[in-house]
């Protein structure tokens, strides 16, 4: 075990002067990289570099989250060293402003959602909540399945020959006969089905559930073992294309990594150039002179104490900064263009989904921008709309939850989701969440609703994360997945992943064809 001397060191060499309360802690916590992510996180949200218990203490909700995936000790020993402070809770009035910026600025963008979750202290009752309340979500939907006949609750499955339940999959596990058993659970009860490998078209549904997905079962059995004849999703279906009255266009781009040395400005610039009518082609240059809307994806700074080592990788090293050359080049989007952005992991929010609108504490520069609505994510949009029509509804959302379906999904890993991440958001349209599993993703537990579920389907959806742009369509819904403005990262570089950046998807909004510019 490191001794307190060590711990005083080690962290004195980072630039951090640490109190007796921390260095006991660091100490028991023995594992100096997480002490280096937290203390960095710490940094970038207050400039601090002397590190008391007082401090750790107002900012303890941010640093829980680095404890998720910890093992439970770590977890312990947090809740041993540190009370949480009521007076973190962001004040009503700063809410209010937050929300008085989503709806000013333009009567065609209204803000369907963008979801707020004052800072408090998590219970187990909060997660209860959580997912009774989508419990209650998905069984209003899937109770309105044809298939699911004869539905009763798991405690009145009694000897039934054939009858339908709605539950929540609390385990999955395969068989030595390359069976799937799933243990389901609903208000009333547990119990285990089975789904036979000899069903080939059921299998393969049942390959692709996950953790605390919300499914429907068609079946036959008893109260002890109910054997699975079908099974069904909520599923996302929207019924018509919808396409907008005038030729209109609208932009998609994501992670541009604004204070990294990664960061390609030179073809940032470029697009900006093109935005501004810097076109040869006329026919081009009057499609340019139609742009309406351009969508952000978050990640649009790079951050500060994201990971271990990044402070050699950043040309500006501070988050505030960051922000401040990044409103510079936005400035430059004619006025005429609205831009929606939300936040990404290397933002200056909380790591928990829903995040939070960026907000004037880290960004005035952005939140004075007149034509700029600063979003949560993941957030619902509604653009292009009038007083006859409806407009497009586009659900943003940064997508760190990707990578975790990637994980869980065979089919997701053997086709290589991460080159072609438009599949990923098919699944998640299919199960009508964006992240269902509890471990799948760093998320906030509400007691009204789950804010990850998609409620209402989608005309879009728009994500980043992947920095690879992919387009495609499920059930009337199109997927636009962005693009980057940042080079291979070592971490990608390590994990295999190539980045396709400087690509812009651009939308006609009247025919719904779709061009993806290229300024690389």
């Amino acid at each position: 075990m490191e001794t307190n001397e060590n711990i005083i060191k080690t962290f004195a060499k980072k630039g951090f002067l640490l109190d007796k309360d921390i260095v006991d802690f660091f100490v028991k916590l023995a594992d100096n990289n997480l002490g280096e992510q937290i203390l960095g996180h710490l940094f970038a949200l207050t400039k601090q570099r002397i590190i008391s218990k007082k401090l750790f203490e107002l900012n303890l909700n941010e640093i829980r989250a680095f404890f998720v995936s910890s093992r439970p000790e770590q977890k312990a020993l947090l809740d041993s060293f540190f009370i949480f402070n009521p007076f973190m809770s962001k004040k009503k009035e700063e809410e209010d402003k937050i929300m008085f910026n989503l709806k000013k600025k333009h009567p065609a963008v209204k803000i369907l959602s963008s979801n707020i979750i004052p800072y408090k202290r998590i219970e187990v009752k909060d997660f209860v909540l959580h997912f009774r309340n989508r419990y209650n979500f998905f069984k209003d939907i899937l109770m309105q399945r044809k298939e699911l006949s004869n539905l009763v609750s798991i405690n009145k499955i009694g000897a039934n020959r054939s009858f339908s339940f709605i539950g929540l999959v609390s385990s999955k596990r395969i068989t030595k006969n390359k069976n799937i058993i799933l243990e389901i659970e609903d208000l009333t009860g547990k119990i285990n089905a089975l789904v036979s490998s000899d069903k080939k078209e059921v299998f393969e549904k049942a390959k692709e559930v996950v953790i605390d997905d919300m499914v429907g079962f068609r079946c036959s059995g008893n109260g002890d073992l109910v054997f699975v004849n079908d099974l069904f999703f909520a599923d996302s279906f929207v019924a018509e294309k919808k396409r907008s009255e005038e030729e209109s266009y609208a932009l998609f781009i994501s992670d541009i990594h604004m204070g990294s040395t990664l960061f390609l400005e030179a073809n940032f610039n470029k697009f900006l150039n093109w935005l501004n009518g810097d076109i040869e082609d006329p026919i081009m240059k009057e499609k340019v002179e139609k742009i309406k809307y351009l969508f952000i994806m978050g990640d649009n700074v790079d951050g500060v104490g994201i990971y271990p080592g990044q402070e050699p990788l950043l040309t500006i090293k501070d988050i505030k900064e960051q922000y401040k050359a990044l409103s510079l080049l936005l400035e430059r989007v004619p006025k005429n263009i609205t831009m929606i952005m939300c936040p990404g992991q290397h933002d200056a929010v909380r790591v928990p989904e829903p995040q939070p609108p960026i907000d004037e504490e880290f960004a005035p520069e952005l939140t004075k921008m007149s034509n700029l609505f600063l979003v949560s994510n993941p957030a619902m949009i509604e653009v292009d709309s009038n007083e006859k029509r409806p407009g497009f509804k586009v659900v943003m959302y940064h997508g760190a939850s990707m990578h975790g379906w990637i994980d869980e999904i065979e089919d997701l890993r053997q086709n290589q989701a991460n080159k072609n991440p438009s599949k990923v958001v098919k699944y998640m349209l299919r199960h009508r969440h964006l992240s269902p599993m509890h471990s799948g993703n760093v998320y906030v537990p509400s007691d009204k609703e789950d804010m990850l579920i998609i409620k209402e389907p989608p005309d879009i959806v728009a994500t980043g994360d992947m920095h690879r742009t992919d387009i495609d369509m499920y059930n009337n819904t199109l997927i636009i997945c962005s693009s980057c403005w940042q080079s291979q990262t070592l971490f990608e570089e390590k994990v295999g992943n190539f980045p396709d950046p400087c690509k812009v998807p651009m939308l006609n909004l009247k025919t719904r064809e779709i061009k993806i510019l290229d300024f690389t």
